[in-house]
């Protein structure tokens, strides 16, 4: 399969040459080996036993070879990390080594952080952009510059084949598969995570139906900030005999440990007139197509309204508006970590408002976004984006409504109107 190049590329592009050594981290399948590879002169793949053999036998063997140096699965012997560690300690010089994993080191394994020598680098599955749908007319890095750039374009990308973006996955090798095969790969994939990856990063499984029970109704709770105790309940209906909170707890920790859930943490400002905002994150898992498999649902059956929605608040929202704004959530997220900027969402204590996505700068420049399934939003829809702008003042730079219409606007309230499709880095 031909190697398609990702928003982080350039960033990566960017990096390396500076910094000794990066993790490359993120759920599996999401195209952490592919990106490294292309970097490395030497690949050491701590899955064919062979190689990792020689890697435990010799402890210098990754100093050793020709840079750059790519560890796959790096976490599979742990005392690489210590010894990459040591090596940009002696040697601090850029674009020596890359490591990737999708998950850190089994329980009871010590290794240093790595702090101030390996740098982080997160990979999520492909947003639109990257998936070659359409091409962007608005770049979100130009919408938070702050100079409230024209907004134009048109886009044939419908409601039908955004439902199909959700079915198919940002997975690099499963979108591309025929309809059987990829649910089959994704039911897959979800097994293995269950049985196989919890088990062997220290989770202990001791009823797999009561997990996958729980992680259906997380998929229910997608773009909500539902009470973790309320998806509980949600997972085991009428069950008198429930997991314990604790257990819950360490699933839920494992979970983002490998990946699997990638939660919207509330946006917390420090330096506006805003109080009492919640502090709850908002529920996604890393792609939305798991969790279309997890609740059985195809692409007829969400355009026909099927799936209910696990949300704490009485309201007319449905669940593939909720797959929707997790799809457009999984782009943003993308687009805004190759902007060096940071993802939030914002709610009040008392629900009378509540804004889906905050893009912040480092210098605290911020964009608002509100996801909408229509195609044409209401001034009604775009209320809590205007609260805010009153709130903050020239500190929101934009204010963005991110639809499923065909053409690209801007409002007389100066309010964006962007289909995703034409959303872009």
């Amino acid at each position: 399969m031909a190697y398609r190049r990702r928003v982080l590329d350039e960033t990566l592009d960017n990096l390396f040459p500076h910094l000794a050594a990066i993790a490359i981290e993120g759920a599996k399948g999401v195209g952490k080996t592919a990106m490294a590879s292309r970097r490395a002169t030497t690949i050491i793949d701590l899955i064919d036993p062979n190689q990792r053999r020689s890697v435990a036998d010799n402890y210098h063997l990754v100093a050793q070879v020709p840079p750059p140096v790519l560890v796959d699965e790096w976490q599979l012997e742990p005392s690489v990390w210590d010894r990459v560690r040591q090596a940009v300690d002696d040697d601090a010089a850029g674009g020596r080594f890359l490591l990737t994993g999708s998950a850190g080191v089994a329980p009871g394994v010590r290794i240093h952080s790595g702090a101030g020598r390996i740098v982080s680098f997160l990979l999520r599955p492909m947003s639109l952009f990257e998936r070659g749908i359409a091409e962007p007319t608005v770049s979100l890095r130009e919408l938070l510059t702050g100079q409230v750039p024209r907004i134009g374009g048109s886009t044939a990308v419908d409601l039908p084949q955004y439902v199909d973006e959700v079915l198919r996955s940002g997975f690099p090798g499963i979108r591309d598969l025929d309809p059987y095969a990829r649910t089959t790969q994704l039911d897959g994939y979800l097994a293995r995570i269950v049985e196989r990856e919890l088990p062997e990063n220290g989770a202990t499984v001791r009823r797999p139906a009561a997990l996958k029970q729980w992680l259906s109704a997380y998929a229910a709770a997608t773009a909500t900030d539902a009470a973790y105790s309320t998806i509980l309940d949600a997972a085991t209906p009428g069950e008198s005999n429930k997991p314990a909170r604790q257990t819950v707890a360490a699933y839920r920790e494992h979970l983002t440990r490998l990946f699997v859930l990638d939660p919207i943490e509330a946006w917390i400002p420090s330096f506006s007139p805003l109080t009492r905002l919640t502090r709850t994150p908002k529920h996604h898992l890393v792609d939305p197509a798991l969790a279309a498999r997890l609740m059985g649902v195809d692409l007829d059956g969400l355009l026909q309204g099927m799936g209910t929605r696990l949300t704490p608040r009485v309201g007319t929202d449905t669940w593939l508006g909720a797959l929707f704004e997790s799809l457009a959530a999984q782009s943003i997220r993308v687009y805004a970590q190759a902007a060096n900027a940071t993802v939030g969402h914002l709610r009040t204590h008392d629900t009378n408002q509540e804004i889906d996505i905050i893009v912040e700068t480092p210098d605290r420049r911020i964009v608002a976004i509100e996801v909408k399934l229509s195609p044409t939003p209401t001034g009604h829809d775009l209320r809590h984006l205007n609260w805010l702008a009153d709130q903050l003042g020239e500190r929101l730079v934009d204010r963005v409504c991110i639809t499923t219409g065909p053409h690209a606007y801007r409002r007389p309230d100066s309010v964006a109107v962007v289909p995703l499709a034409l959303l872009g880095p």
